[in-house]
């Protein structure tokens, strides 16, 4: 299915995989992860283009997880590479990736339960003088500094709505409120682009709404956004472009409305039988259909012939 039906700067841009865009911040190029005999991740090519919200969706299994993972270098491919903004990430670590300016949330929030809801906001600012040893033993040189981050960080919560729990440990923040502030923590590197892994996983309705909003919001700011999401209703609402997964590769791209009617990805969520009966009315109203078929045929044969 080549009908384009996006807008914006994917507007032209044909629904097929590995397609390119008219700028990609993210370009993967002959990725392939394995574990054993089994390949988790076999991705030729796949472009995100800069300043949307892309999403990432796929049966169970489907290497999503595995695929952000490579993507943020919290592992490495076996085979093929990425290029970031430009540059080869190479094998680089994960914490210069982020300062590369890409950074990435968990499925299950990552958030340091014995530190106050500030104090994690603070670590993850980056270039902070005083994390070193030397210039640590000299409050001068980076007391400004942390005045300037904790201000920074007091904003982003004031942004997120947990300012009130700045002062509250970590752990004791709802599910929902700790993916917040993960988000909230996400942007304190100042990225470029942001990776969020099933964001609204486990979260209620009323924080749902919250987190579509802030998302919308990083691509205002000029972020890029990549996302892994199951709920459809939240991919349809807020991604600008839906890449699919299946068994490791990437069998669909393009526009939500057209992923949505596209019988591959039907075929890879619901199987290949995903049209059979799901009810005994059902069942008996098709073998009905049948015999009268068989019966209609059997009348219109000659006479004489079986």
């Amino acid at each position: 299915m080549s009908a384009d039906q996006s807008e914006g700067p994917l507007a032209g841009v044909p629904a097929e995989p590995g397609v390119g865009k008219p700028d990609a911040i993210l370009v993967a190029d002959g990725v392939i992860r394995r574990f054993g005999g089994l390949t988790a991740v076999e991705v030729d090519h796949l472009e995100v283009q800069r300043g949307v919200i892309t999403a990432l969706i796929g049966p169970n299994g489907a290497g999503k997880t595995t695929f952000f993972n490579l993507v943020t270098a919290f592992d490495h491919p076996d085979t093929g590479q990425f290029v970031f903004d430009g540059r080869p990430l190479g094998r680089l670590p994960a914490h210069k990736v982020a300062r590369r300016g890409m950074v990435r949330t968990f499925q299950l929030t990552k958030a340091l339960s014995r530190l106050t809801v500030l104090d994690n906001m603070k670590l993850g600012a980056t270039g902070q003088r005083g994390e070193r040893f030397l210039p640590a033993l000299l409050p001068l040189l980076w007391r400004e500094q942390d005045r300037e981050i904790e201000q920074r960080a007091l904003d982003l919560l004031a942004r997120f709505q947990l300012d009130k729990m700045a002062g509250e440990f970590a752990g004791t923040l709802s599910g929902g409120q700790r993916k917040l502030l993960e988000m909230a923590r996400a942007l304190m590197v100042e990225p470029k682009m942001v990776l969020l892994d099933e964001p609204m996983a486990g979260v209620n309705p009323v924080l749902t709404q919250s987190l579509l909003t802030h998302v919308r919001d990083l691509r205002d700011l000029g972020m890029t956004v990549l996302f892994v999401e199951h709920d459809m209703d939240v991919v349809y609402d807020i991604s600008d472009w839906v890449v699919v997964m299946a068994e490791g590769r990437i069998i669909a791209e393009g526009p939500p409305r057209v992923i949505g009617a596209n019988p591959a990805v039907i075929d890879a969520y619901l199987g290949a039988h995903h049209d059979a009966p799901t009810t005994d009315a059902e069942e008996q109203r098709r073998l009905d259909d049948a015999e009268a078929v068989i019966e209609a045929e059997a009348g219109a044969r000659p006479k004489g012939r079986r």
